[in-house]
């Protein structure tokens, strides 16, 4: 079978070619332009093509796959209506493949989805358990955002943007939070919850629905839900308890759970932060409820060093330290400056790129409120992604209502120019923080560059 993906250069699109390589599939592909994932797919025997054209769909190709950023309009989906191959979005297929495995595993949540799926990923993969992994970043222990296994275990990130998460088959679903987020295509936090319950739903009898218990959003989304219901947290009425949290000197986390009144032992982390202790709790949960034993766990999380783009050190200039972080809604920026602030010994330089004209004019409230923990914040321009600019909202916006909230912030555009700035400013144990999920850590990378 000859399958074509149609955007073969995403982060999930390659970890589908890869899985489907491993399976004997011939494989095509087309992106925008080649990069170091596309090399990779042309190595490991793919045909890739670079520019979407009628010309690359063959009649050869017994089904494409698409994103869901494919027009319907793009020349190479056009081609295969024509040809009458069969198509499927990107969610469908990754659906399809989940039925083959008995655990499967989802992860959703509105933050911290790549990150707890990593956790998962090396619990299992450190307790032989042999799990397929797809992640949506590049993790140095799996080489990539794509491992192949040989068991019944598929972990996987499961995204609610278009619904796309509704078209799963997990045996075990993960709820990480839910936040007011792709407002381009939810009405608002009912109809985002809505989905969220749906998703829910579609975990069978014997399977598990781990939700943040302390996030009152989730409060509704287990109505109807057949599966067992996990739920935890800090909150007493939770079922996995996190209890005596502290932190160390580098600001990562250490902490005791409780499961249904039993004493599970303390835990230690190797990342910063509040919020990777809830993440690494649900990972946790997975993991236990997947037969893995607890002093296993206990051993392994720890071993966690991150992935990245999330909370990745870059190197130093000067005694200053460059950090870049993937975080691009409020809640994620509020919580990557407070544990940065944890470890902050100087001034804490945030270079911000909002992420998308919809969520920075959505939430624009709810981000001028969300730096007060960095001694300078940097706005600089705002990343369209999948959109065009109509003019209705500019980084600037931002900055007025930041300084409207007392918070020290400048709006710069060009890159050149910020890495000036912080090379004229920065001093010995200073921390730079990069924010954003578009092409923010250019800068740090820029920086310590033009520091040489």
């Amino acid at each position: 079978m000859h399958i074509h993906f149609i955007g073969i250069g995403g982060i999930s699109m390659s970890a589908l070619a890869q899985i489907c390589i491993n399976k004997g599939y011939s494989v095509s592909g087309s992106d925008a332009q080649s990069s170091n994932i596309t090399e990779k797919l042309e190595k490991l025997g793919a045909n890739i093509y670079i520019g979407h054209r009628e010309d690359n769909i063959s009649d050869n190709i017994d089904l494409a796959v698409y994103t869901a950023a494919v027009k319907s309009d793009n020349e190479e989906l056009v081609a295969c209506k024509k040809k009458n191959i069969k198509t499927l979005e990107r969610a469908t297929f990754l659906g399809e493949l989940m039925k083959d495995y008995e655990n499967a595993i989802a992860i959703a949540g509105t933050h911290g989805k790549t990150s707890t799926t990593s956790m998962t990923s090396l619990l299992f993969t450190y307790a032989h358990k042999d799990p397929t992994i797809l992640v949506g970043g590049n993790l140095s222990e799996i080489n990539g955002n794509v491992r192949i296994g040989n068991s019944e275990n598929f972990i996987t990130e499961a995204c609610e943007y278009v619904d796309s998460f509704l078209k799963f088959y997990p045996n075990i679903g993960v709820v990480l939070n839910v936040d007011e987020d792709h407002l381009d295509y939810f009405s608002g936090i009912d109809d985002i919850k809505k989905s969220f319950n749906n998703f829910g739903k579609l975990i069978p009898n014997d399977g598990y629905f781990i939700i943040n218990g302390d996030d009152e959003n989730t409060f509704d989304i287990t109505k109807d839900v057949k599966a067992n219901i996990i739920k935890y947290g800090r909150n007493d009425d939770n079922d996995m308890i996190i209890k005596n949290v502290s932190f160390d000197h580098m600001g990562c986390g250490i902490f005791s759970l409780s499961f249904n009144n039993e004493d599970l032992g303390v835990f230690s982390l190797s990342i910063p932060g509040l919020h990777n202790i809830y993440n690494a709790t649900a990972a946790i949960s997975c993991a236990l409820v997947s037969g893995i034993d607890i002093d296993n766990i206990r051993e392994n999380i720890s071993k966690y060093k991150g992935v990245e783009r999330r909370f990745q050190k870059k190197g130093e200039v000067n005694g200053a330290i460059i950090i870049d972080d993937y975080a691009h809604h409020p809640t994620e920026v509020k919580a990557t400056l407070a544990a940065t602030k944890n470890i902050c010994k100087g001034n804490l330089y945030c270079i911000f790129q909002p992420h998308t004209y919809t969520r920075t004019r959505t939430l624009l409230n709810e981000f001028a409120s969300s730096f007060n923990d960095a001694t300078k914040v940097i706005i600089t321009d705002i990343y369209a992604a999948r959109e065009k600019d109509d003019g209705s909202i500019h980084s600037k916006d931002l900055v007025n209502k930041l300084k409207e909230n007392g918070i020290n912030a400048i709006y710069m555009s060009n890159f050149d120019d910020i890495s000036s700035y912080i090379l004229k400013n920065i001093n010995e144990n200073d921390i730079v923080l990069t924010v954003g999920a578009g092409n923010v850590y250019l800068i740090g990378e820029k920086i310590l560059k033009d520091a040489n």
